[in-house]
């Protein structure tokens, strides 16, 4: 228990700050004997409170975004239900096969994220010109794309949406942050709600993410910015890996 609350206040921090919070707690689930399915979900209801707690966090970033937000809103609450739906539609054994393909391309995201940040922003300095609102209907399309990917297995949505935002808006990194949050909070809230009249879950597991994840949403809004993200990345790559192995195995 003590570990399933400590990997919820990390996910819920990291998640604020970089994304892939749940290659964290996901990989802590399956450790205690929780078949991967339901530690799927379980992970998924848990880490919302995070997601919330990180968006208020970033509130003052949010301040003039609200159209844009609404616009992409649809997207990701489209895209969260195709993939809860498809987590459940699909056998637990394709989905024992898919994850460790998708944790792996999480990492490989989490390690890429540095270099994918400094061409959006060497970009950026190029395009110079004025700030586009909502780049049309192609991010939408990989927004919602990205939703599908995050309800299905919710590591590493964060990094997804802002490597598409940032390569196709004109927008500071801290603003899309702050978008990332609200994105992620109700990709994981449609998901969430899908499974709690669809799915079997762990209710002890799903109160000590969410208590967890909501004082790490906290954390991270605040003190997160100041931590080196070269040790989050390294710790996320470690538990990911380890993840990868037990799946392999399991």
């Amino acid at each position: 228990m003590l570990a399933v609350f400590a990997a919820g206040v990390s996910a819920g921090a990291i998640n604020t700050v970089v994304g892939s919070g749940s290659l964290i707690t996901f990989p802590v689930l399956l450790a205690t004997g929780m078949p991967p399915v339901t530690a799927a979900v379980s992970n998924t209801l848990g880490v919302i409170p995070g997601s919330i707690s990180g968006a208020v966090g970033y509130r003052k970033e949010l301040t003039g975004q609200s159209r844009r937000i609404l616009k992409m809103s649809i997207g990701a609450l489209l895209g969260g239900l195709a993939g809860a739906t498809l987590l459940l539609a699909l056998p637990p054994t394709a989905f024992e096969k898919i994850v460790p393909a998708l944790v792996g391309l999480a990492l490989v995201l989490v390690v890429l994220q540095p270099q994918i940040t400094r061409r959006v922003r060497r970009r950026r300095e190029r395009a110079g010109g004025p700030a586009r609102p909502d780049s049309g209907p192609l991010l939408f399309t990989g927004l919602t794309l990205a939703g599908v990917y995050g309800g299905y297995f919710p590591a590493a949505q964060g990094i997804i949406y802002m490597s598409l935002m940032g390569a196709l808006l004109d927008e500071t990194l801290q603003r899309l942050n702050a978008v990332k949050n609200v994105l992620v909070a109700i990709v994981n809230g449609v998901a969430a709600l899908f499974f709690l009249f669809s799915a079997r879950f762990d209710w002890t597991a799903v109160a000590l993410i969410a208590a967890g994840s909501a004082l790490g949403g906290q954390i991270g809004a605040k003190v997160g910015r100041r931590l080196s993200p070269a040790v989050l990345r390294m710790l996320i790559v470690a538990v990911g890996t380890a993840a990868i192995v037990h799946l392999l195995h399991h």
